[in-house]
């Protein structure tokens, strides 16, 4: 799996506006919908939050991942945000987060959306990569470096 083959550049957010979970899900589902990568925005957003609900996504080491299934993405969708602040995000290790990756997939596709959980839990598990993830100040040094990464 290679995400820079499932994340659009204009999918990137650097920094997230939002201050808490909620907003950041958000913020994230609405840019995939502006990229008009959603056929129902509200149905995609219930899907993440409801999954939510059920055990954060809040992997550890200041990262999160919300995704959901849902009939309104006809194929895997991407976005990443991070935040210029900490967010509480109920994780794991119960340390907040600046660093969110946002998954949706069709009901039917479950192989491409665990593949894409795993490879970025491999990614975020790079040091190396991670630090250079945390010095990054745009949108576009963000996919440059994903990119790089990816094409290594």
């Amino acid at each position: 799996m290679i995400l820079t083959q499932i994340l659009r550049p204009t999918c990137v957010k650097v920094p997230l506006e939002s201050k808490d979970k909620q907003s950041v899900i958000t913020e994230l589902v609405d840019l995939l919908d502006t990229n008009g990568l959603l056929s129902d925005r509200n149905v995609v957003l219930e899907a993440v939050l409801a999954r939510e609900q059920t055990r954060s996504t809040g992997i550890g080491l200041g990262i999160a991942i919300p995704h959901g299934k849902c009939k309104a993405v006809k194929e895997l969708v991407m976005a990443i945000g991070l935040t210029d602040e900490p967010i509480d995000f109920a994780s794991v290790d119960g340390k907040p987060v600046t660093t969110i990756f946002l998954l949706v997939s069709p009901v039917d596709q479950t192989g491409p959306h665990i593949q894409a959980l795993a490879r970025i839990s491999r990614l975020m598990l790079d040091e190396q990569f991670k630090q250079g993830l945390e010095k990054t100040t745009s949108a576009d040094e963000v996919y440059e470096l994903l990119n790089n990464k990816e094409n290594e």
